[in-house]
């Protein structure tokens, strides 16, 4: 039986986008204060947040969402739709269906990626924006990243799970169990053979992203995550128009479902004051 009340159970839901469904999970009830939505990174999906949500939603709705070709999202039609301005035009017949006026944004890795372009569509819906971490990249690690992360073909030898899996102890953070590593390595399965296209569309995005951060409005906080985007978010201090940078070295990849109260504490104290 759950640990949370029915109210706080994590419930999946779909609706009409631009590519076919989108998928996305809900927990809590809306009220006067802003809806969270969560934004993941890839090759992952909503499944990311499934365990911190019911401690987000103590009192306001929580949403995370699948993009086109993640999760159970329906994916685009080729690879040039993937692109992260595309991803956060799907985040609008979302909260348009939930009725949300204003959000809270969490974005992680790409999710970061999504949320700023999120509110640089829409910069009416969107309160206060949290990035786990602030991928800022140099036009050398953009060709390096594009390389390291270029699809692996399938063989009968199984070289490209043996790969994910190796990356995944790589990149394992504290406290992060063999069980939640497979269940990270389950969600990079999803994807098929489009599973790297969410990263193509994030480094090609990366030069604006940097960009946006500046123009922001909101009030936003780079909560600094000792995972492998540590030392390029620090980048981010000069870019900041309004909010900061709080590293957190002792969290890593995992960390979402090893600490959740501790990162909701971190949230909600930021989404609830001035």
């Amino acid at each position: 039986m759950s640990q949370f009340p029915s109210s706080k159970r994590v419930s999946k839901h779909y609706v009409e986008g631009g590519f076919g469904q989108i998928h996305f999970r809900t927990c809590g009830q809306a009220n006067q204060k802003p809806a969270i939505v969560c934004l993941h990174m890839v090759s992952k999906s909503s499944r990311s947040f499934h365990t911190i949500m019911p401690f987000l939603a103590e009192d306001r709705l929580v949403v995370a969402i699948d993009y086109p070709g993640y999760g159970e999202s329906d994916p685009p039609d080729s690879e040039d739709q993937a692109t992260i301005a595309n991803y956060a035009r799907e985040v609008i017949p979302v909260i348009n269906e939930l009725e949300i006026e204003k959000a809270d944004l969490v974005g992680y890795h790409t999710g970061c990626m999504v949320s700023v372009e999120v509110a640089m569509q829409n910069p009416e819906r969107v309160n206060k924006i949290v990035n786990f971490g602030a991928p800022i990249f140099t036009q050398k690690e953009v060709i390096d990243f594009k390389r390291y992360f270029s699809p692996i073909p399938l063989d009968e030898a199984g070289t490209r799970f043996k790969i994910m899996w190796e990356r995944i102890m790589f990149y394992r953070g504290p406290g992060m169990t063999l069980e939640m590593a497979a269940n990270s390595m389950a969600e990079n399965l999803r994807g098929g053979d489009k599973y790297e296209w969410g990263h193509m569309a994030a480094f090609n995005h990366s030069q604006r992203y940097a960009d946006d951060i500046g123009k922001l409005r909101q009030p936003f906080l780079v909560m600094n995550i000792g995972d492998d985007l540590y030392e390029h978010s620090r980048r981010v201090d000069e870019l900041i128009n309004i909010g900061e940078r709080i590293d957190y070295p002792d969290w890593g990849t995992g960390f979402l479902d090893v600490f959740p109260k501790d990162i909701a504490h971190a949230l909600l104290t930021f989404f609830d004051g001035p």
